[in-house]
């Protein structure tokens, strides 16, 4: 399985890495990258089965690069691991087409419940 986690703090990288593989994807293989932008590069040359973004990043936002990822056709399952967490930022992620809203804090228990919602 191949995750990429798009996020321009490298702590939370680490930090949502740690998480998934202690919420059972230990044998992933995880990407990383610091922004939509660079997300979207990675998401255009590798096979990718999952995408966890934040929202708010420079360059692209999580929202905009969930846009891009749909208008060029990528059905990736999408989910957003966000300090913002209101209504609106949900259904916004869900019309834009994520699968879920996973609001930071996070822990491998809130892994696995909105990652086995999305992959089931």
């Amino acid at each position: 399985m191949n995750i990429l986690v798009v996020d321009d703090s490298k702590t939370i990288r680490m930090l949502v890495k740690r998480n998934l593989k202690q919420a059972g994807f230990a044998d992933a293989n995880i990407l990383e990258a610091e922004d939509g932008a660079a997300g979207l590069a990675i998401a255009r040359t590798e096979a990718l089965d999952l995408i966890l973004s934040d929202w708010n990043m420079p360059e692209m936002s999580g929202l905009e690069f969930l846009q891009n990822l749909r208008s060029e056709g990528f059905g990736t399952t999408f989910g957003f691991i966000t300090s913002e967490s209101t209504p609106s930022y949900k259904d916004q992620a869900m019309a834009a087409g994520a699968a879920f809203l996973l609001s930071k804090p996070f822990n491998a228990e809130s892994f696995s419940d909105a990652l086995g919602v999305a992959t089931a």
